[in-house]
């Protein structure tokens, strides 16, 4: 960067860029990879919780050893003082700031000072974090090295110790050292759209790192972007190279052992020719020479940096690519032009931003232009406007070198790209950034294949699918899904879900993208913070180590995944991946094409390329990549893939069941929360295709819920929706229609429930029609058939076993009150016998494996439920009771545990009533009370025993028995929440014989503390009074209405949810009494003999009743399949309509729309404004051109010629000859009368007449007559010339009417000259057909008196006023008879071509034009006074 005071003299000390590097090998691949945003936080909110400490050691310990700085080791006078006036080195340092070393008598004594001898490097003492005092906490990196420090020294700094990820991108700005104006909007443009490049393809900006020039209009645009995003868009990096010797301030950033944080105070009024650093870049690298003041320094060290992170390599879910670089000038001098010709040598493409100054606006103005009009005079032009304060400084020689390194650079347009604002379509920074690398990819390879995959692969790794769809997929090329296949598996692993979209709208198939390999590659690049990760992890850990002889394989295999997913999914499914066979090959990873990379050991070199008779297609290759999707909690991803299934309910219910169950064992407050909300989105994404389907067929839609699916394991829609807990999908009307279907068997759903107890109890009423079957047969059928129906019906099942429970509890009550004998009666044995066949009934449940699961995991799904352990529990209670009762010691304990074991089965008759939708929602409100009553317990007895203990001691000396003990503590404490006091605790009710005094009584308690002599009670009755008041007030008051609120609030939550909850538990009791034995207990045993015959002796399987789990045909299945595909698609649709319908869209879309109308207003105006500007610059090009270039090729004359004028020579009798020749110059035709030749603009010369003439007079030949030039202006802009925005003025036509010049320039000299007269005295005026039109004069005189006078045009411009040059230059001029009238009409058209300028508002160009008045001067119309 260069000094402020130093940018007037064009100093080529600005910011430099660093060039591209030529092409070399890939360095490998780079380890670290960019995570997600989500991830990434919880890194590093882990590593800031444990790390911090340990990070600054290692850093503080690595950076001394590493990185230098350098000092001047010999002081040596300088002649030059330092801005305070001490005396300095010639390093620019004063003699205190030298080391003791540098200033004692040295053998260098004597010598001139050389910084190759004398500076020296040592450990540096600057370095760790930067804090900028007063400006918010925001901590930033800096450390001081040397400009000899290898830049892969500074790489791994950046890396490893900053914890930078390894960019995408490398934007290099260059331009102005020196703070400068832009417009406001072109502002705004350049900063949104940097930071958006930066932040969407995650890319490092490096600058000069100053306050100031195009360094503080990059940090103020991070400032922006700061302020207003959000912490999950991430932080965009800005590196600062800077010179070390010129930042001011810089002793704050000194500390040997490493500044965390150093405190950096930005003092700009103090900062004198030294810059402060800008508070918004996030890391500074400062570069020491050991020098004071010097800019420049850190040019070199910044271009070998850049070079060396431009050969690295990022390698990205298996697709690697060069870390491009791109270099953005803004504004700048001489040494942004050194570096922009560096740039655009090495191959670097460049960025100039147009409109933003000096060098970057030459470069813009001029880069449209062929060579050939790329000259010096024109160049010379663009800096005379661009370059005002130093163009007179500007040498002949300095002009035609920048001139040639314009030349070169123009020469390379492909390298060369213009951000023009408003104009060719570009609207932002970010676009033109990204178009140029891709222009720039473009020229690099002649192979057109190869070379759209690199763009493609560039698109892709900068997350930018707009460039992608304008640039890359457009009709000049036509992809094959086969191409797409790396850059799509790039697109999963990097979490970029709209190329993924992309992808698949261009041909890619997932059938064929899925094989095993790619699987296993994906899963081998799991994001390393997601949970699946972990559990992966572990699986592998468990995993037996494999012999040292068998083949390589990667360590991560399909069946481990599987061996997750099933602990995910549940174990009621089927393994998703089988495990291999001992002989199958292991296979390798996804290989990446034309990249060569290294993973595990494994080279490879093409992608898909296998054996031809290798199978690696996956069964559903949707399942797959949503799976991979889901457990990685990537929610837009997933939402695409989706959309693709075929089996969609049963993917959506899938991924609730993956979701909810990771949620489980998640850590991370942010992530569970977003892992619940997506489970909750995908069980309404099954709820709304179930929807459809069921309000177009119901029978589909229940084989739908039925279907066993092998895609998921072998399960069912409604065993995952189970599963998963989704009660609102299994709450929904077609599923309650389904079950309750299953619930009534083959009888008819609208029969009354009365019908069915009637025909209960008197069976042959079948026989009458009083129940209706669903089907005829059973309807006209016989009757046995109709009464196998009938008892085989769940409902009729269950109201047979709640008959047949009820007739056992009566019968037991009844043994337990009436018929307790020390022998067992018969009834007591009829309980016996009856609570047998409940026993077997239990066995078969717990031993009933249709699914063929395994014992242990059906000994697991039988005690997970509550009323299994209920139902074991009083049985083994009974048995325990029916123990004792047998031995006639203990029949009493007997008894006892008897009677405790009724109570146990009177609870298992909640479980019969959760079938009644009034009583099954309360019994479910009970259960969750029963949670709260136990945690009010633990607070009560909190009270109750410090209560309890405190009470006792204070009354009771010395109780010894313990029963006493707990009756004091625990019992009358509890009964006193109720009301009942001790007698005894005031003192007032105090009686010896309600006591015993010694304790000896086991049915009193004992006496507490009394006054023997006087028998009153001695202990502090006010004390047990306050404990006592104290006690009731939190316990009766505090704790109770805390239970009833808890109460509450339970009954609350669980009651707006009571529908779905009973529904939900509904189907376990139809699933039970679906598959249990029509007898009721104690004839069920009948049913289970025949059972254990079938299973045990003629070893039938058992088989589900297929009412809850149907296996289709594959055609069948297909169709279901397709319909669902058909109906899921109508449900995307009805949900984007919804999407538009919402206010709130509809508003986000009407303000969309303003905001694209007002930008498409703006560019209209932008364009419309540049191109009146093009036309001016087009004009005054015109008027600047020399002489020579113009028809003719004659130096134009002085206004002020006193010899006689072509134009002054018997008008009256010209002729048409004469007004031609007025037009043209001056040369007649051959054959023109003699008095007229010689005549002309030249004639002043000739004569020697006027004062003004620089030529003796000569005979020159005529030479022949040029034809004109066609206008530069097509008819279009002739038309409607100098229209809207004129007011817009050139800068050199406001310099020129400064400095009184007129449209000519310097060569004319008459500063009142209109621009036709100017045109005329070179010899190029153009007919007025052929001027623009708002050019074209009014009116034409067609002669000229006699006389030694010119006579003045006058031309009058439809829009402009103009003056002719005679009354400027003070010439007689007369008016010619005759043509009044013409005068006066000319007059008038002036006058009203005026109006109308002032109606267009073009008034400023009519005053800024030089030498115009706002009317027609009287004496130019009616000749001298």
């Amino acid at each position: 960067m260069e000094p402020p005071t130093l940018r007037k003299a064009g100093s080529k000390q600005e910011e430099a860029f660093g060039v591209q590097p030529r092409r070399v090998a890939d360095l490998g691949t780079v380890p670290s990879l960019r995570r997600s945003n989500s991830s990434l936080r919880k890194v590093r909110r882990s590593q800031n919780l444990f790390g911090n400490s340990e990070k600054q050691e290692s850093l503080s310990s690595w950076i001394p050893e590493n990185i230098k700085k350098k000092e001047c080791m010999y002081f040596v006078e300088s002649s030059k003082l330092s801005d305070a006036g001490k005396v300095v080195c010639e390093c620019g340092y004063t003699r205190q700031q030298h080391l003791e070393e540098a200033t004692r008598p040295h053998t260098w004594q004597g010598k001139d000072w050389d910084p190759k001898k004398h500076v020296q490097e040592m450990p540096t003492d600057a370095f760790g974090d930067i804090v900028f005092t007063g400006l918010g906490q925001k901590v930033g990196k800096y450390v001081r090295l040397s400009q000899d420090t290898p830049p892969s020294v500074i790489y791994h700094l950046m890396t490893q110790y900053w914890g930078l990820d390894v960019p995408n991108l490398l934007i290099s700005v260059t331009g102005g050292a020196k703070d400068f104006n832009m417009k406001p909007r072109l502002k705004s443009v350049f900063r949104r759209g940097l930071v958006k490049v930066a932040q969407t393809t995650g890319a490092w900006i490096i600058t000069g790192g100053s306050h100031a020039g195009v360094m503080k209009q990059v940090g103020e645009a991070v400032r922006d972007f700061t302020l207003s995003s959000s912490h999950n868009e991430g932080e965009v990096v800005t590196v600062g190279v800077a010179t070390w010797g010129t930042v001011h301030n810089r002793e704050d950033l000194i500390h040997p052992s490493g500044g965390f944080p150093a405190e950096y105070i930005m003092d700009e009024e103090g900062q004198g020719h030294l810059t402060c650093l800008d508070s918004n870049h996030s890391h500074f690298i400062l570069v020491d020479d050991g020098t004071h003041g010097r800019y420049g320094v850190e040019i070199p060290l910044r271009t070998r940096l850049e070079k060396f992170i431009s050969e690295q390599t990022k390698e990205r879910g298996g697709v690697a690519i060069k870390i491009p670089i791109v270099c953005v000038v803004l504004e700048g001098g001489p040494g942004t032009l050194h570096t922009i010709y560096n740039a655009i040598t090495n191959g670097t493409p460049c960025v100039v931003v147009e409109g933003s100054g000096r060098v970057a606006d030459v470069i813009a103005q001029v880069a449209g232009l062929p060579i050939s009009e790329v000259t010096i005079s024109r160049i010379q032009q663009k800096l005379s406007v661009f370059f005002q304060e130093v163009f007179e400084t500007l040498t002949e020689s300095r002009i035609a070198e920048w001139t040639k390194k314009i030349q070169d650079i123009v020469r390379r347009r492909q390298l060369l790209t213009i951000f023009r604002e408003g104009k060719d379509g570009q609207q932002d920074v970010d676009v033109a950034i990204l178009q140029a690398l891709l222009k720039a990819s473009r020229s690099h390879d002649h192979f057109g294949h190869e070379n759209w995959d690199h763009q493609l692969k560039l698109a892709v790794a900068w997350n930018r699918v707009d460039i992608a769809r304008s640039e890359i997929f457009t009709d000049e090329r036509q992809w094959k899904p086969s191409e797409l296949h790396p850059v799509m598996t790039a697109a999963l692993i990097s979490n970029k879900p709209e190329f993924v979209k992309l992808f698949l709208e261009n041909g890619v198939r997932l059938k064929e993208f899925v094989t095993w390999d790619t699987l296993l590659y994906l899963y081998q690049n799991l994001d390393p913070s997601c949970l699946f990760h972990s559990k992966l992890q572990k699986v592998l850990a468990e995993e037996p180590e494999r012999p040292v002889c068998a083949p390589p394989a990667p360590r991560v295999q399909m069946h481990h995944v599987a061996q997750v997913l099933r602990e995910l999914l549940g174990d009621f499914t089927q393994p998703l991946y089988p495990r291999p066979r001992t002989g199958d090959r292991p296979r390798l990873l996804l290989p990446v094409p034309n990249i060569k990379l290294n993973v595990q050991g494994v080279s490879l070199r093409s992608l898909y390329k296998r054996s031809p008779g290798h199978v690696a297609f996956t069964m559903d290759p949707v399942r797959d990549l949503l799976i991979w999707a889901i457990i990685q909690n990537r929610r837009e991803l997933a939402e695409i893939i989706w959309a693709q299934s075929q089996d969609c309910i049963a993917a959506a219910l899938a991924c609730s069941k993956i979701l909810k169950e990771l949620s489980k064992e998640e850590e991370d407050t942010d992530s569970l929360e977003e892992m619940l909300a997506l489970a909750d989105e995908y069980e309404h994404r099954a709820i709304g295709v179930f929807t459809e389907c069921h309000r177009k067929d119901e029978d589909r839609a229940q084989k739908l819920l039925t279907r066993v699916s092998e895609a998921w394991g072998k399960t069912t829609c409604l065993q995952l929706a189970l599963e998963a807990k989704d009660m609102k999908f299994v709450s929904h009307g077609g599923v309650q229609a389904f079950l309750t279907k299953v619930w009534w068997g083959q009888l008819c759903v609208d029969n009354g429930l009365w019908r069915v107890i009637v025909c209960m109890l008197a069976f042959p009423l079948l026989y009458t029609g009083l129940i209706s079957f669903r089907e005829r047969r059973l309807q006209a059928g016989p009757g046995l058939p109709r009464v196998r129906a009938f008892f085989n019906a769940p409902v009729v099942i269950f109201h047979l076993n709640i008959l047949s429970y009820f007739a056992f509890l009566c019968l037991f009550a009844y043994v337990l009150m009436v018929d307790f004998q020390p022998t067992p009666s018969c009834c007591e044995y009829l309980i016996y016998f009856w609570l047998f066949s409940l026993v077997c009934e239990e066995l078969r449940q717990l031993f009933y494996d249709p699914d063929e699961f395994g014992l242990m995991k059906m000994a697991l799904l039988y005690f997970s439920d509550f009323w299994n352990k209920l139902d074991i529990g009083a049985i083994l209670l009974f048995i325990a009771g029916l123990t004792c009762r047998l031995i006639p010691a203990l029949l009493y304990p007997g008894r006892i545990i008897l009677s405790l074991d009724f109570i146990m089965f009177c609870l298992r008759l909640m479980h019969i009533f959760t079938i009644s939708k009034t009583l099954g929602p309360k019994i479910i409100i009970v259960k969750r009370m029963m949670k709260d009553v136990f945690f009010f317990l633990f607070l009560l007895a909190v009270w109750v025993v410090s209560f309890g203990v405190a009470k006792q001691a204070i009354l009771i000396h010395n109780e010894s028995r313990v029963d006493w003990i707990f009756r004091g503590v625990v019992y009358q404490s509890y009964l006193t929440i109720f009301g009942q006091m001790p007698a005894y605790i005031d003192g007032v009710n105090f009686s010896l014989d309600q006591c015993s005094p010694n304790g000896t009584d086991p049915y009193k308690p004992k006496c507490p503390e009394s006054d023997a002599v006087r028998h009153e009670p001695a202990f502090p009755e006010w004390l047990t009074v306050i404990l006592l008041c104290l006690y009731l007030l939190f316990t009766n008051i505090l704790l109770l209405n805390l239970l009833i609120a808890m109460f509450n609030y339970t009954f609350q939550q669980v009651q707006e949810h009571t529908d779905q909850i009973w529904k939900f538990q509904r189907h376990d009791l139809i699933e039970e009494y679906q598959g249990r034995p029509p007898a009721p207990p104690p004839f069920i045993l009948l049913s289970h003999l025949h059972l254990f015959i079938k299973r045990v002796v003629l070893k039938i399987p058992a088989r589900r009743r297929k009412q809850l789990k149907s296996k289709l045909e594959k055609n069948e299945e297909a169709a279901l399949l397709s319909w669902e595909i058909y109906l899921k698609e109508s449900y995307l649709q009805n949900q984007q309509y919804q999407q538009k319908q919402r206010p709130e869209q509809k508003i986000q879309d009407i303000g969309n729309k303003v905001s694209t109308m007002v930008d498409l207003l703006e560019m209209e105006s932008l364009k419309r404004s540049g191109s009146m500007e093009q036309r001016l610059a087009s004009l005054e090009e015109q008027e600047q051109e020399p002489w020579g270039a113009s028809v003719g090729g004659h130096a134009p004359p002085s206004c002020g010629s006193g010899g006689p004028d072509v134009q002054s020579t018997a008008l009256g009798h010209e002729g048409p000859e004469g007004r031609w020749l007025r037009l043209r110059g001056g040369h007649p035709r051959p054959g023109t009368p003699e008095g007229l030749r010689g005549a002309g603009p030249r004639a002043g010369r000739q004569t020697g007449g006027g004062g003004h003439g620089r030529h003796p007079p000569r005979e020159r030949p005529a030479p022949p007559v040029p034809q004109l030039p066609r206008h530069p202006f097509p008819r279009a802009q002739r038309e409607g010339a100098l229209g809207d925005g004129v007011s817009h003025l050139r800068p050199a036509l406001l310099h020129r009417r400064q400095e009184g010049q007129g449209l000519g320039g310097p060569r004319g000299k008459c500063p009142g000259a209109s621009v036709r007269d100017q045109l005329q005295r070179r010899g190029r005026t153009h007919r007025p057909a052929e001027l623009p039109r708002g050019l074209r004069g009014s009116g034409r005189a067609p002669s000229e008196p006699h006389g030694p006078h010119r006579t003045a045009w006058t031309w009058k411009p439809r829009l402009l006023w103009t003056q002719p040059h005679a009354a400027a230059c003070d010439h007689p001029v007369e008016a010619e008879p005759g043509w009044s009238h013409l005068q006066e009409k000319h007059k008038e058209n002036a006058r009203s071509a005026g109006r109308k300028a002032l109606s267009l508002g073009t008034l400023g160009l009519a005053r800024g034009l030089p030498g115009t008045r706002r009317d027609t001067a009287p004496e130019a119309e009616a000749g001298p006074p």
